[in-house]
């Protein structure tokens, strides 16, 4: 099994920001902080088992993936890690900017774009390859947990590659709210995600930072423990 402690390069709002403090109380925690929280009292009516339905993202906190959990390769260092976060943050590209929408997405509800946007998409393999230096290579307990018997060959291909299935044409983006939901369940727990959104009323969202998260060990939930706004 891979090795502790671990790193993933998401992006995650400022910890300041409306979307933050969306995402933070829905799960349960925040991982600007550390700190737990109480769950709206609008997703307990709707789902009693809120916690238990929230369980799932709570312990990555409130992101999206742009490169995925990894053990450090032998020889790289947290310092050097971070100090590759603030070089590529430091260089000129377009910023992304989406029209956020909560929808379902594989059995689960997320934050993702109301539609694709080649800049992010971009962005995101971007990390995916000037970041794999830092990744050890996947262990065989690892690609086994992955199930590549039910993936797509090109999945296949990019989980034995880049050591995660869902890069280059297979990202999408997603900040994540519940685990899987059977279809009845989801409809009632949708319309009050939606409903809380809306009161956002947010029309855009610009992908303009990486935020650099730490899992101690197997116990212990993502942590912020760098934040790098992407230059223009």
């Amino acid at each position: 099994m891979t090795g502790f402690p671990r790193y993933a390069i998401y992006f995650a709002a400022g910890a300041d920001s409306a979307l933050s403090r969306f995402g933070a109380a829905l799960l349960g925690y925040d991982a600007h902080t550390g700190d737990e929280l109480p769950f709206p009292r609008e997703a307990l009516q709707v789902a009693p088992d809120w916690r238990d339905v929230s369980a799932d993202p709570r312990k990555y906190g409130f992101h999206a993936t742009l490169k995925a959990p990894m053990a450090l390769a032998p020889g790289k260092t947290e310092g050097e890690l971070m100090a590759a976060c603030a070089a590529f943050a430091g260089m000129a590209r377009p910023v992304p900017v989406i029209r956020p929408v909560v929808d379902a997405i594989s059995g689960f509800i997320a934050v993702i774009p109301a539609e694709p946007v080649e800049a992010l998409q971009e962005l995101a393999a971007d990390i995916v390859r000037d970041f794999d230096a830092f990744r050890a290579p996947l262990t065989a307990e690892d690609r086994a947990r992955r199930k590549p018997e039910k993936l797509s060959e090109r999945q296949r291909d990019y989980l034995d590659r880049w050591g995660y299935p869902y890069v280059m044409e297979e990202f999408r983006f997603h900040m994540t709210l519940t685990g899987r939901l059977d279809a009845e369940r989801r409809g009632p727990i949708l319309a009050m995600l939606r409903e809380r959104f809306a009161a956002l009323q947010l029309e855009a969202l610009t992908i303009d930072r990486l935020a650099l998260f730490k899992q101690d060990d197997a116990k212990g939930r993502f942590r912020i423990i760098g934040e790098w706004a992407l230059a223009r």
